[in-house]
């Protein structure tokens, strides 16, 4: 994994913790509800990857997709399937989502992920 890639997730665990050390307790049952709601249930967990990721690049949010990408590199995705997730979200979030897909590309070079894996 790239050098500026482990920065990002040490700069992102970091910020969790920061957060939940407040007494805020929306910010505490959010990530909670989080956890609950990305976990296994009639949908995969790599499916609610892929569909994190897609929305996060609707969103252009890249720190959430180096977070979905990583994830579903981690839940066994490959190329093809990050690759048709991203097409999904150009289609639903229109030309706008370009530079996050190129993002995205940076993304997983740095995560290591090629066309063969």
């Amino acid at each position: 994994m790239d050098a500026s890639f482990d920065a990002f997730l040490e700069r992102r665990k970091r910020g969790n913790e920061k957060l939940l050390a407040t007494d805020n307790m929306a910010i505490k049952r959010f990530m909670s509800l989080d956890k609950q709601v990305y976990g296994d249930g009639a949908l995969s967990v790599k499916n609610k990857e892929l569909m994190g990721l897609v929305a996060s690049a609707v969103l252009r949010c890249n720190d959430c997709i180096d977070y979905h990408l990583q994830r579903c590199v981690e839940e066994g995705c490959d190329k093809q399937e990050l690759d048709e997730a991203l097409a999904v979200a150009l289609m639903v979030g229109g030309s706008i989502v370009i530079p996050h897909a190129r993002h995205a590309a940076e993304t997983l070079d740095q995560l290591g992920v090629s066309p063969e894996t």
